[in-house]
């Protein structure tokens, strides 16, 4: 048996270090679509409220599932210099995707019903299934810090520690369950790992609204 039974256990188990650590009442951001259905447990855990901040994968050109970076709806973004020079993306590449993965964050952002709530001056839990490189997570929390966070925490199940630690440097406050050194990817550690849909984010974040 995994760590994780599902993206829900997974959830109720960070809950409870969060819980431990003395963060209730927080903002519970999930990057869509996966850290969603754990970050709803969490919320509902601390009794804080839940809300989405989406990031988007910047692309290598010619290989679409090579990440290079990362950019939030907002803007924050984070390159990786070194893969980008490998993988042959220029700057005039990096402008252009960047461009395009941005305004798809911001019409995804918008599609779930503007669930990102106001972040100045408040504690920010930014909540994932789990992170390999750690792009996506690295900008949710750029993307907190713009918008006025008082303290960001990143809240995941599983990681690398290479991950982990790089996280550490973007976030105030890292929390993750699991650091393994053979990490390969973040499924391996889910009995059941599903992909999320967009139309499960959408039901999971307006089952919140309707309930409160």
């Amino acid at each position: 048996m995994r760590p994780f039974r599902d993206r829900q256990d997974a959830g109720r188990q960070l809950a409870e270090e969060l819980a431990r650590l003395g963060y209730s009442g927080s903002l519970v951001l999930g990057i869509p679509r996966g850290g969603v259905p754990v970050a709803r447990e969490v919320a509902e855990a601390l009794g804080g409220v839940l809300g989405v901040v989406v990031a988007r994968k910047i692309r290598a050109p010619g290989q679409p599932e090579l990440a290079i970076g990362a950019v939030a709806a907002d803007g924050a973004c984070w390159i990786n210099r070194r893969i980008a020079a490998y993988a042959g993306a220029d700057q005039a590449w990096l402008d252009a995707e960047t461009r395009r993965q941005q305004a798809e964050a911001a019409r995804r952002e918008k599609a779930f019903n503007g669930a990102r709530a106001a972040m100045k001056g408040r504690d920010v839990i930014i909540v994932d299934d789990g992170i390999a490189t750690g792009a996506t997570a690295i900008v949710a929390c750029r993307s907190a810090r713009r918008a006025g966070a008082k303290r960001v925490v990143l809240a995941v199940p599983v990681g690398p520690p290479e991950s982990v630690r790089t996280m550490k440097t973007e976030a105030d406050v890292v929390v993750c369950l699991l650091q393994d050194e053979a990490f390969q990817a973040v499924g391996q550690y889910y009995d059941d790992f599903e992909q999320v849909e967009d139309a499960e984010v959408t039901a999971t974040l307006e089952g919140w609204k309707t309930a409160r």
